[in-house]
């Protein structure tokens, strides 16, 4: 398995190289579309791609938490977390990379 990560680089080039755009124009759609995404995710909506999964942000609540070297219990906070759920297809895709 590779230890490559994929930037928003790749993601314009991919774009520019598929679709045509300029490298410009490519970058600039690459960040339009992210940035669509984020500002969802931050009022509290889904963000649901077909055949590659849902973004969701959840509100957990405040706990109890205890520190594992000295076990003190020690107050957690309530935040806000960003979670992914892919889709069957998704999953399917990633689990037939892992049979070669």
């Amino acid at each position: 398995m590779s230890n490559k990560t994929l930037t928003r680089m790749d993601l314009s080039e991919a774009v520019f190289r598929e679709v045509g755009l300029s490298r410009n124009e490519s970058a600039q759609l690459v960040e339009s579309v992210l940035e669509h995404m984020s500002d969802a995710l931050v009022v509290g909506e889904q963000v649901k791609i077909s055949s590659f999964g849902t973004f969701s942000v959840r509100d957990k609540t405040a706990r109890v938490g205890r520190n594992p070297k000295t076990g003190e219990e020690v107050p957690i906070n309530p935040r806000r977390v960003l979670t992914f759920r892919p889709s069957h297809l998704m999953k399917d895709r990633v689990a037939d990379g892992n049979k070669s």
